[in-house]
């Protein structure tokens, strides 16, 4: 079996997706129209190389993230990390501001390694990553389009006023998350925050809470607990989730079979990897495949 995981799903970086004038360094920015207008091919599933954000004011249509679907909404706005699969179906009207930065700029940014607990919509959890603006759309609206302005002006020291308004934005949306509880709870954050990255990087090849418990110093039961109290599900979830959501995607590319995606979560066999998928999909990795296809 060929042991080379391949790349079923087309992965943009931000040169790829610049128009004219609009690269600044690591970061671009123009308005929505244009931006579908120069990418019609985007529609179909693909994955970005760094932060996308996206903002409607209006249009009709749809989009998914990590196959979730999302109605447009005016004063909707969604942020994506790398490697999450989008893909969009947008009704001939829809229109607003689109941003795509580099990592880099987000890290120098925010100096600490603890962003995330302010700016949770960069996680990479669909349940966080969409979000309604109510009381701050207009100042919304005005910062995208000076951000945008920016971008194709040529004044000097644009990009410190790009970085200056990118700030501002971020943080006005994040007042308008609603409060959660582990933002208070610091320690426990900060573990929660240390499981999900370990479970990003190991989740392929461990698949239980015990293996975690240990890279993080702490009994299993802890982390189950830790996870019930903050995320509302078992630590077993967490992992599970993020094994089904790679399957989801490998499935969404055609160029590679599911005998070969069970090997790499590290299944022990086709059938039992089916099982599991079926179980908490109610499809057949087939089935999933072919859904994806149709729509």
């Amino acid at each position: 079996m060929n042991q080379q995981v391949k790349n079923t799903i087309p992965v943009y970086d931000i040169g790829a997706l610049a128009g004219t004038n609009h690269l600044r360094g690591d970061i671009t920015a123009e308005g929505l129209a244009h931006y579908l207008a120069r990418h019609k091919g985007l529609k179909f599933p693909h994955r970005h190389s760094f932060y996308h954000l996206l903002y409607f004011t209006q249009g009709s249509g749809y989009h998914t993230i990590d196959f979730e679907r999302f109605d447009v909404v005016p004063g909707q706005i969604y942020f994506m990390a790398p490697a999450q699969v989008h893909s969009w179906f947008f009704g001939a009207d829809v229109d607003g501001y689109i941003i795509n930065f580099s990592e880099q700029l987000l890290h120098a940014l925010f100096r600490d390694d603890m962003h995330p607990s302010r700016f949770p919509f960069f996680m990479g959890d669909v349940a966080d990553c969409v979000l309604h603006l109510a009381e701050g759309r207009p100042e919304a609206e005005h910062l995208l389009a000076q951000i945008v302005a920016e971008t194709t002006d040529g004044r000097p020291m644009a990009t410190e006023m790009i970085c200056l308004n990118l700030m501002k934005l971020l943080v006005l949306v994040a007042r308008e998350v609603p409060e959660r509880p582990e933002r208070h709870a610091h320690h426990n954050y900060v573990v929660l925050h240390n499981f999900r990255q370990l479970v990003e990087q190991h989740y392929r090849r461990l698949h239980l809470p015990k293996d975690y418990a240990a890279m993080l110093y702490i009994t299993p039961n802890h982390l189950n607990a830790l996870c019930q109290d903050l995320l509302g599900k078992a630590a077993g979830e967490v992992i599970r989730d993020r094994m089904l959501l790679e399957a989801k995607r490998l499935l969404a590319g055609h160029n590679i079979g599911v005998a070969e995606i069970a090997w790499q979560l590290h299944f022990a066999d086709n059938s039992y990897f089916t099982k599991f998928f079926k179980k908490y999909t109610g499809l057949t990795p087939e089935q999933f495949r072919k859904q994806v296809g149709n729509s």
